[in-house]
């Protein structure tokens, strides 16, 4: 059996070749125009039809069935112009394209005329239905995408027991919406483009005049329009193309599923970028204090919000060194430890044939497959094969003498410690440096330790997110700007919302 025509294959269409084609006025050299580039798609449905009952023109629509919407097809394309056009009183067909022209018939709220070859493709690939008349050179472009997207449901990753439940799916139009829906000013911009020559996936970035620096929207504008690439297919694409320092580990943009992180931030001063079939929102700059702020701490007293910042940022320590600083004080720096506590050290190594740094190492590594394991897992059973297998293994370790008791408590804390980590994306950096620095302090100990956070801070320090220092507010060193950092003053003390912002218009 053959299923292709190898002749629809044979030649290729760019961009600048489409510019160049030309409609014509005859019905059926369109037809055959439009056949000829698309080929045989079984999902391109073409509709022929006549319009009015005498001095009859030919008509036809094409639209991609898995694209638009049926039900709005029949009900403001077909029924008006096949039946509710001659309960008008339009009898011929001249009369009918005359009230079309003239903005009448056709019920769809979008629609628009164009002789541009490739924007009517661009129209018909992004879920509209183009209309065309015998006789005319131009094509009418009418907007009936489909519906049936996911529904809004809660956020899975930045969850909260106190706040909104809804978060971002993955259309665009209803995510500006959700925006939107949280602030009612006439301020708030959204401007769209297409990035990515295959894809054309729309790229939206949205702002606050009167709040957001210039500057700012300047340089996201050009960095995106900057982007030279065929597949755009999610925000992480938007986001490796446009970073300050795309060649550090660090994140250099925020990303949210929670609308209201995004409003927040858009009164901050900062930009939204929106990526069309994504349930993420960039948000730039994107410094390192607010990647460790959650939507939570906004939604509980300053005191406790303030509390739990200060322990996440210990948790954060946490997860970076404690690994490398057991390696280094068991290993040169002995002295430090209690007698008590030394010699308990000892008794629990005893009989373990590995040193410090290789049982650190390959239980941080069996901890990670195993996180890895309950990632990939179906979510029913991901959880409890990770917990039951993190058990197990740790147990039998200590019980074949592999690894000490301690390690296994060493190696479990660190990981809860990443656990605490609010943003997803700045974990990751600290699991890879975790393994750097337990390198260093495994050959000249603290010192060994102290020199990798060194160079850890020195990168920090050089890494601007769009103009903005990373480490600010903390260096360069702001104190007006340090009530929502570390800690989070009472919202009274803000004097207006956009206040964070104002070391950005002046560094940028």
């Amino acid at each position: 059996m053959t299923f292709f025509n190898d002749s629809n294959f044979k030649e290729y269409y760019s961009e600048s070749k489409l510019k160049k084609m030309k409609l014509y006025n005859s019905l059926d050299k369109n037809i055959t125009l439009f056949k000829k580039i698309f080929g045989d798609n079984s999902d391109l449905v073409i509709r022929n039809f006549s319009l009015g009952r005498s001095d009859i023109i030919s008509a036809a629509i094409f639209y991609f069935d898995n694209l638009t919407s049926a039900d709005h097809i029949d009900s403001n394309i077909l029924q008006p112009l096949l039946n509710d056009s001659y309960a008008a009183g339009l009898h011929t067909g001249y009369e009918v394209v005359k009230a079309i022209r003239l903005g009448n018939i056709i019920t769809r709220a979008q629609i628009k005329l164009s002789q541009n070859v490739k924007e009517l493709i661009d129209g018909l690939v992004s879920g509209g239905v183009l209309l065309f008349i015998d006789g005319l050179n131009e094509i009418y472009i009418i907007t009936t995408k489909v519906s049936n997207y996911r529904p809004l449901s809660e956020a899975e990753v930045e969850n909260v027991v106190r706040g909104p439940r809804d978060s971002f799916n993955e259309v665009l139009s209803i995510n500006i919406g959700l925006i939107r829906k949280r602030i009612h000013n006439p301020n708030l911009i959204f401007q769209s483009t297409k990035v990515g020559k295959i894809t054309k996936t729309a790229v939206c970035i949205g702002y606050i005049k009167g709040i957001c620096s210039p500057k700012l929207i300047d340089k996201v504008r050009s960095r995106i329009s900057k982007i030279d690439t065929d597949v755009v297919l999610s925000d992480s694409y938007i986001e490796e193309f446009i970073n300050d320092k795309p060649f550090s580990i660090f994140p250099q943009m925020r990303n949210t599923e929670r609308p209201d992180v995004a409003a927040a931030a858009l009164l901050e001063g900062r930009v939204v970028i929106i990526v069309d079939n994504t349930p993420v929102v960039l948000i730039a700059p994107g410094e390192f204090c607010s990647l460790m702020q959650s939507a939570e701490d906004y939604y509980n007293r300053y005191v406790f919000s303030t509390l739990v910042r200060i322990l996440r940022y210990f948790a954060l320590i946490i997860a970076l060194i404690l690994p490398s600083l057991y390696i280094a004080i068991v290993n040169f720096h002995q002295e430090l430890i209690p007698t008590k506590l030394l010699e308990g050290i000892i008794a629990a190594r005893s009989g373990v044939p590995l040193p410090n740094f290789a049982e650190a190492f390959l239980m941080e590594i069996t901890f990670e497959i195993l996180r890895e394991a309950g990632v990939r897992l179906p979510r029913p059973v991901g959880p409890a094969v990770s917990i039951v297998g993190a058990l197990v293994i740790g147990q039998a370790a200590v019980q074949a003498s592999i690894v000490s008791p301690l390690m296994v408590i060493i190696v479990a804390l660190t990981g809860i410690a990443t656990f605490s980590i609010p943003q997803y994306n700045i974990s990751l950096p600290i699991r890879v440096l975790r393994f750097f620095l337990m390198i260093l302090s495994s050959i000249i100990g603290i010192c060994g330790l102290a020199i990798g956070l060194s160079f850890i801070l020195i990168h920090m320090c050089s890494i601007r997110s769009f103009g903005t220092p990373y480490l600010t507010p903390l260096a360069p060193f702001k104190y007006n700007d340090l009530k929502d950092t570390i800690v989070r003053s009472p919202l009274n003390v803000f004097k207006k919302n956009n206040s964070k912002i104002i070391h950005n218009k002046k560094t940028m």
